[in-house]
């Protein structure tokens, strides 16, 4: 359909029509955010969410809401963002790609649930347990997944089956990471969840987000061809593959001298939170400069 006369209307507005621009982003952002809560209650529906939060004070079941809702947020700002196509075509463009985005959000917790923490039950752990560090990693995941969309829906040149094709392949590439990490640290990441290990959590969670932060950075420019795509995102997950265990080692000998991460996190009888957080901060500042180095050598 040519939307060319209501563009032109809009145009003529006071300030190129940028205020009624800006104030109907903001509305169907708000809409978007209704209606990802409304697809995240169809997708619990055993699952009374104002009795988690209100009645029971379940400070897990909040982190994992929360966390799902920037992840929510991240989607929605991946459509508001970018170039303009004239006014009409750019609310079309919000509610088909962020509706798009909240059911892969949803669906992503699915996959969550089946093939990354599949040692366990997270409904059990959250709702029932109040198991705080798995609500911290599920949490992560809802933001690994909104970087994930926000990065699909970002550039230019793409379309739906576009965005629908990277985030199939970025869930991939989150699950074999996820593997990877479980693999190169010196314990039982799902035992020492299970067992409340805050500590633990934490650092598995920065090291979720700054895979998905990554994915995010080799997706977001203009769409070119799968092939170009496939290699960016080859690149950028194997650079993660292979800094993650740089950075934990970093983490070890230089923000933690004279301790041993490993013994801080699961060796004592209090696992050391404060530890926890300083390995989730070398993931997510590894990640940062890998980006910047890769964005400066145009890739590999």
């Amino acid at each position: 359909m040519d939307f060319s006369s209501i563009n032109e209307a809009i145009n003529k507005l006071p300030f190129g029509g940028m205020i009624v621009s800006v104030a109907t982003s903001i509305i169907l952002g708000l809409l978007l955010l209704w209606i990802g809560k409304a697809v995240f209650g169809l997708f619990h529906r055993n699952v009374n969410i104002n009795h988690e939060l209100v009645e029971k004070d379940n400070l897990a079941f909040s982190i994992t809401y929360v966390g799902y809702f920037v992840g929510l947020l991240m989607c929605i700002g991946g459509v508001l963002v970018g170039e303009s196509h004239g006014f009409v075509e750019d609310i079309i463009a919000i509610l088909s790609f962020g509706t798009l985005g909240i059911l892969l959000l949803n669906v992503s917790q699915i996959i969550n649930d089946k093939f990354v923490l599949n040692q366990f039950s997270i409904k059990e752990e959250v709702i029932n347990e109040q198991n705080i560090g798995t609500a911290i990693l599920v949490a992560a995941h809802s933001l690994a997944v909104g970087f994930v969309v926000m990065g699909a829906i970002t550039g230019e040149g793409g379309s739906i089956l576009t965005t629908l094709g990277i985030w199939a392949i970025s869930q991939v590439l989150l699950i074999i990471t996820t593997k990877a990490y479980s693999i190169f640290i010196p314990y039982n990441l799902h035992e020492e969840v299970k067992n409340q290990n805050v500590a633990v959590a934490l650092g598995a969670a920065g090291a979720t987000i700054a895979v998905g932060y990554l994915i995010n950075f080799s997706t977001q420019d203009n769409f070119e061809s799968w092939g170009f795509m496939l290699l960016t995102l080859a690149e950028y997950t194997g650079a993660a593959l292979v800094v993650l265990p740089i950075v934990r080692w970093a983490a070890d000998k230089t923000l933690l001298p004279g301790r041993n991460l490993t013994d801080e996190l699961v060796n004592q009888e209090v696992p050391n939170v404060g530890a926890g957080l300083v390995e989730a901060f070398a993931y997510l500042g590894g990640a940062i400069l890998v980006s910047w180095a890769l964005m400066g050598m145009g890739g590999f």
